[in-house]
C-alpha cells in the first residue's frame, strides 16, 4: 500500500508506537491504538483546526485526472501519415498547375479518411474520469466529539468516520470498532462473496484480500457498522493507486495497424522514388515541366491505395455488428482484428469462468458424504450418494438442511423466471440447497418460528438462532467456521475431531467453503439466547460445502481456446485452494498441481517472471500491480494478450493488454472504460466467439488487401509503361504525354469501383478451419510471400490487358475522331478493362486458397449487389455528359465493351492454376509432416 503516515501533531501526543521513523506504517498488522497514535489523532477524531491544516497539507481526497488529448492533437494525429502527406502535396500540386478538379477530389478523400480516424479516437476511453466517480460525495466524520456529515473530499489522514449498510468507503480506513461489518471487495480483490472485517490485527505480509482489519476506498458496506479512522486519501489510497497505474500504461498498437504502418511506410518510400524517376524521364524525353509534375502526381494517385484506410474501417465496422451479436461489444474498432491474433487469454475467475452464484456441492454427515447436483440459485438438482439420486433425503441430512434454513437471514424468491438472492450468498445457496432436497424453505421457516439470536460477528465465527421444534420444546441452532463450531460440540462415539477436520480439510481442497452445523435441544421456558448457552454441549449435524462453479460453457469454451492454439490462463484475488479448484475442473491446472500465488509474484523479478507467467495457468490472491506485471511478461514474450476483468483492481492490466475485455453486467465503469470490448453477458464462451470472429475478419481483411493491391501496383505499372514507351504528342504547339488514364479516372478506380468490390468481402462466410489452427505471429508481415506473388501476377495481368486495349483503341479511333476524341475514348477503354478484371478477380479471392465452386458461388450474395451497384455507377461514368466532364470519359459502343469484359476474364483461368499448384505444394508439405512444423512455428513460447 502506498499510505502516507503522517507525524503527530499535538504537543501532548505520545511517542508513535507504531512502525520506525521513515517507514511506511503496514497499518492492518497495528492495533487501533498504535494507528491513531501514528496518525497524531484520537477516538475522538480530530478538531476542525487540525483537519483544515492536513487538508491544505494531503490535499483534497480525490483521485487525479488525466489530461486528454484536445480535439485539434487528435486531428493532427489522423493527418500525420505517410499516406495523408503524399496525398495532401499531390492535392497541392495539382493545383498549383492547374488541375483544381484532380487537386479537388484528391483532397476530399484526405478530409474523408481523417474524419474517420478522428471520429473513432474522440470517443475512446475515460478510464480516470470514470475511477473518480467512485469516492461518495459525503461523509460521516467524527470531528472534536461531533458527529458531521462533511464532503468526502475533506476528509484527510486522522479522521474518525463512522459508516453503515449501503455506504460508499470514502478512503483507505483502518478500523476502530465493527460489528458485524462485511464489505463488497470484489472490485478490488475479485473476491466473490462479501468480506468479513474485524478490528483485530493481521499479519504483515497479509495479500491485500486478506486485510481485513482495513477498509478500502470505492469499496461498498453490505451489513453491519463500523467506526474507522482514516489512513489514507486521494492518490494515496488503494483506488489511487490504481488510477497512478492507468495513467502509466500506454495504449498499443494492433497487429494490424503496426502492419498498415509498415506497408504504408514502404508504399510511401517506393511511391516518391518512382515519382521522382518518373518525372525526371519524362524531361528527358522533353515532357514540359508543369506536364512531367502531373504525370508524377498521377502517379502517386495511382499507387496509394486511398479506398484501403475505409475498406478496413468498414471492413472492422461489420465486424463490431456480429460480435455485438454474439454480445461482444466492441468500443475500439482496432479490436475487432486483434481478438483474431491472439495466443494468450488472461482472465478473472468470478463471474467469467464461475457462475458468481454460490452452490453448496457436498453434505457430510456421521453416516458419509452426499453429493448435490444442479448449480446457481435455481432450485433444481438431486441428492446422491454415490449413485442414483435418492427418492428422499435420509433423516440425518433433513436436519442438516433444516438447520441451514432456519440459522439463516438470506431468502430467494423467483422473478421472471430467474431466481433473486437477498442476502449473503453464502446463506443462499444453504436455502437452495435445501429446495433441492424437496424441503420448502418458507414452510420450514414458519413450522419452527424463530424466537431469538445472536447474530454473526468475525470476531466469533459463528452464527446462532433459538427455534420452537414444534413438538413443545425449543431448539439451539448454531453454523459457522469448522474449527469454531466443532469445539462446541460433544461428538457421538466413532467420530472425532480428526475425522471431522479431515473431511474439512478435504473439501477445501476441492476449493470449497465449508460450513458447520450443530444444535442443542432446550427446554420451552429458553426465551432468550446467551452466548453461555452455545459455548458447549452442541450436537454436530453435519458440514456443508459450496462453491461458486464453472459456468458449463466457459469449460466448452477453454477445450475450443486450446484447440485454437490460445493458452488460457486464470488471473484472481479469490483464495488459492478455490482458484486451483476451478482451475483444475477447467482443465488449467493437472490433478495435485497448484497456482501461483500473488505473494510469489512479488518476490519475482521481471526475467523469472517471464518463466513463472509462462509456465503456469492459475495465479490467485493476485494485486493490481500483478496482473500489471503478467500481462508486460506475455508480452515481452510476444504474445497477444488479452485480458478480461469487472473490478476497478483489473483496469490497469485491462488497459495494458492488447485487447482488453469487461464484463457488462457486473463490470466497473472503470473497467469498461479501460476495455477494448464489453461483454453483455460477462460469459467467457462469449470471448471465444469474439475470437473466432476476429480470425475472420482477419482472413476477409488479408482477402480484401489481396484484391485491393494488384490494382493499385497494376495502375502504377499502366503508367510507368506509359510514360517510358508511349509516344509524345503534339497538340496545340505544345509536347503532351500520352497518359492511359486521367488522375480522377485513377481516383474513380481506386475509391468507387475497387470499394464496391472489395466491401462484400467483409461479408464472407469464416473458413472451416478458422478455430483449429495456430494464432498467427502477431510479428508475420501482412504482405506474406503469398500476399506479394499475387499480387505481382495480378498487376501485371491487368496492365498488360489494359495497356493492349488503351493502344489498340487510340490508333484505331485518331485517324477518324481526332486526337481529344480518340484519347477519351482510349482512357475510358483503359479503366473499363481494368475494372472487368477486378469483377472477375473478386470471385478469385472469396477464398484465397479454394476455388470459387467450393465456396460456394451464391454463398455471398453482397458480392453480386457489390457488382450491379458498380456496374450502374460505370454506365454513368461512361455515358452521363456531366460524368464525362468531371472524368473525361467517352461513351463506347457495346463491341469496346464486350471485348474489354473478355480480356478482363483472362484473370479467372491464371489464377486458378496458381491457386491449384499452391494446393499441390501444400499438400505436400502437409504429407511430409514441413507444414505442421511451420504451423508450430507460428506459435510463440
Amino acid at each position: 500500500m502506498k499510505d502516507q503516515p503522517a507525524a503527530p501533531e499535538r504537543p501532548d501526543a505520545p511517542a508513535p508506537a507504531g512502525p520506525p521513523a521513515g517507514t511506511k506504517p503496514l497499518w492492518h498488522a497495528l492495533s487501533p491504538d498504535q494507528v491513531l497514535t501514528s496518525l497524531g489523532s484520537t477516538a475522538e477524531g480530530l478538531t476542525d483546526e487540525e483537519a483544515r491544516e492536513r487538508l491544505s497539507r494531503h490535499g483534497p481526497n480525490v483521485l487525479e485526472r488525466a489530461q486528454r488529448d484536445g480535439p485539434l492533437k487528435l486531428l493532427w494525429r489522423q493527418v500525420n501519415s505517410p499516406f495523408i502527406w503524399v496525398l495532401i502535396a499531390s492535392a497541392v500540386l495539382a493545383v498549383i498547375m492547374g488541375k483544381v478538379t484532380d487537386g479537388l477530389v484528391v483532397a476530399a478523400v484526405v478530409v474523408l479518411n481523417t474524419l474517420i480516424g478522428f471520429v473513432q479516437e474522440y470517443r475512446a476511453g475515460k478510464a480516470i474520469e470514470s475511477l473518480s466517480r467512485m469516492v461518495p460525495e459525503n461523509a460521516t466524520v467524527i470531528r472534536a466529539g461531533r458527529k458531521l456529515r462533511v464532503p468526502a473530499a475533506q476528509g484527510v489522514p486522522g479522521d474518525v468516520m463512522e459508516l453503515a449498510p449501503g455506504d460508499k468507503v470514502p478512503a483507505d480506513m483502518r478500523l476502530l470498532s465493527a460489528r458485524n461489518l462485511t464489505v463488497e471487495e470484489a472490485a478490488l480483490t475479485g473476491e466473490s462473496v462479501p468480506a468479513q472485517k474485524a478490528v483485530a490485527p493481521v499479519p504483515e505480509d497479509a495479500e491485500l484480500g486478506d486485510r481485513a482489519s482495513l477498509l478500502f476506498g470505492g469499496t461498498l458496506v453490505t451489513s453491519g457498522s463500523a467506526t474507522a479512522v482514516v489512513v489514507a486519501t486521494g492518490q494515496a489510497t488503494e483506488l489511487g493507486r490504481i488510477s497512478t497505474l492507468l495513467r502509466e500504461v500506454t495504449d498499443l498498437q494492433t497487429p494490424l495497424t503496426k502492419a498498415l504502418a509498415v506497408i504504408g511506410k514502404y508504399i510511401t518510400l517506393g511511391i516518391l522514388v518512382i515519382s521522382a524517376a518518373l518525372l525526371g524521364v519524362g524531361l528527358v524525353r522533353g515532357y514540359a515541366v508543369s506536364e512531367a509534375v502531373v504525370v508524377a502526381i498521377t502517379l502517386a494517385v495511382a499507387a496509394i491505395p486511398e479506398g484501403l484506410p475505409a475498406i478496413v474501417t468498414i471492413a472492422l465496422a461489420i465486424g463490431v455488428q456480429r460480435m455485438a451479436a454474439r454480445r461482444a461489444v466492441i468500443r475500439k474498432l482496432p479490436a475487432v482484428e486483434t481478438l483474431g491474433s491472439t495466443t494468450v487469454i488472461c482472465t478473472d475467475k468470478t463471474g467469467t469462468l464461475t457462475r458468481n452464484e454460490m452452490t453448496v456441492q457436498a453434505l457430510w454427515t456421521t453416516h458419509g458424504r452426499y453429493a448435490l447436483s444442479g448449480v446457481g440459485y435455481a432450485p433444481k438438482g438431486a441428492l446422491t450418494r454415490g449413485g442414483p439420486p435418492l427418492e428422499a433425503p435420509p433423516p440425518d441430512v433433513c436436519e442438516l438442511l433444516l438447520a441451514g434454513v432456519l440459522c439463516n437471514d438470506a431468502a430467494l424468491q423467483p422473478r421472471d423466471g430467474q431466481w433473486d438472492m437477498t442476502g449473503d450468498p453464502t446463506e443462499a445457496a444453504l436455502l437452495v440447497a435445501a429446495e433441492k432436497a424437496g424441503m420448502h424453505v418458507d414452510d420450514a421457516r414458519q413450522a419452527h418460528p424463530r424466537v431469538d439470536a445472536i447474530p454473526f460477528e468475525s470476531e466469533n465465527q459463528f452464527m446462532a438462532t433459538l427455534h420452537d421444534d414444534g413438538k413443545g420444546g425449543r431448539r439451539i441452532l448454531l453454523k459457522g467456521a469448522p474449527e469454531v463450531v466443532l469445539r462446541r460440540c460433544a461428538l457421538e462415539d466413532g467420530c472425532s475431531s480428526n475425522t471431522v477436520l479431515a473431511e474439512v480439510d478435504g473439501l477445501a481442497r476441492q476449493g470449497m467453503r465449508v460450513l458447520a452445523v450443530a444444535s442443542r435441544e432446550v427446554t420451552v421456558s429458553h426465551v432468550a439466547l446467551r452466548m453461555e448457552d452455545v459455548e458447549g454441549g452442541l450436537r454436530l449435524l453435519g458440514l456443508e460445502g459450496m462453491i461458486d462453479p464453472p459456468r458449463e460453457e466457459a469449460m466448452a469454451a477453454v477445450r475450443a481456446c486450446h484447440e485454437a492454439g490460445i493458452t488460457v490462463k486464470m488471473i484472481t484475488g479469490d483464495h488459492p485452494s478455490t482458484a486451483a479448484a476451478i482451475g483444475a475442473q477447467l482443465g488449467l491446472l493437472k490433478p495435485g498441481e497448484e497456482g501461483v500465488t500473488g505473494a510469489r509474484l512479488a518476490t519475482t523479478d521481471d526475467a523469472a517472471l517471464e518463466e513463472v507467467a509462462l509456465r503456469s495457468n492459475v495465479f490467485a490472491r493476485v494485486a493490481p500491480e500483478h496482473k500489471l506485471r503478467l500481462v508486460r511478461a506475455l508480452q515481452r514474450r510476444q504474445h497477444v494478450v488479452a485480458m478480461t476483468g469487472d473490478g476497478v483492481n483489473d483496469a490497469p492490466a485491462l488497459k495494458q493488454a492488447n485487447i482488453g475485455v469487461a464484463m457488462g453486467i457486473t463490470g466497473t465503469a472503470v473497467a469498461k472504460d479501460a476495455a477494448d470490448i464489453v461483454l453483455t453477458d460477462d460469459n467467457f464462451a462469449s470471448i471465444v466467439a469474439a475470437v473466432e470472429e476476429g480470425r475472420r475478419v482477419y482472413d476477409n481483411l488479408i482477402k480484401s488487401l489481396a484484391f485491393v493491391l494488384p490494382t493499385n501496383l497494376g495502375l502504377a505499372l499502366i503508367l510507368l509503361f506509359g510514360v517510358s514507351l508511349f509516344p509524345i504528342q503534339e497538340v496545340g504547339g505544345r509536347l503532351v504525354p500520352l497518359m492511359a488514364m486521367l488522375p480522377t479516372q485513377l481516383l474513380w478506380i481506386n475509391l468507387v469501383a475497387t470499394v464496391s468490390l472489395a466491401l462484400p468481402l467483409a461479408f464472407e462466410a469464416r473458413e472451416p478451419d478458422v478455430m483449429r489452427r495456430a494464432p498467427r505471429d502477431p510479428e508475420a508481415p501482412v504482405l506474406n510471400h503469398f500476399v506479394v506473388m499475387r499480387t505481382g501476377l495480378v498487376a501485371l495481368l491487368m496492365a498488360a490487358g489494359a495497356i493492349g486495349l488503351f493502344l489498340w483503341e487510340y490508333r484505331r479511333d485518331i485517324p477518324r475522331t481526332g486526337h481529344a476524341h480518340a484519347l477519351a475514348e482510349a482512357q475510358t477503354m483503359a479503366v473499363n478493362t481494368v475494372i472487368s478484371f477486378q469483377m472477375f478477380y473478386l470471385f478469385m479471392c472469396r477464398s484465397l486458397m479454394g476455388s470459387v465452386r467450393k465456396v460456394g458461388l451464391f454463398s455471398n450474395r453482397s458480392v453480386f449487389v457489390g457488382m450491379g451497384l458498380l456496374v450502374l455507377l460505370q454506365v454513368a461514368f461512361m455515358y452521363l455528359p456531366f460524368m464525362q466532364r468531371v472524368f473525361g470519359t467517352a461513351p463506347l459502343g457495346l463491341e469496346d465493351v464486350g471485348l474489354s469484359i473478355l480480356v478482363g476474364a483472362v484473370v479467372l483461368p491464371v489464377v486458378g492454376l496458381e491457386k491449384w499448384l499452391r494446393q499441390r505444394k501444400d499438400d505436400t508439405d502437409a504429407s511430409s509432416g514441413r507444414g505442421a512444423a511451420r504451423l508450430r512455428e507460428r506459435v510463440p513460447t
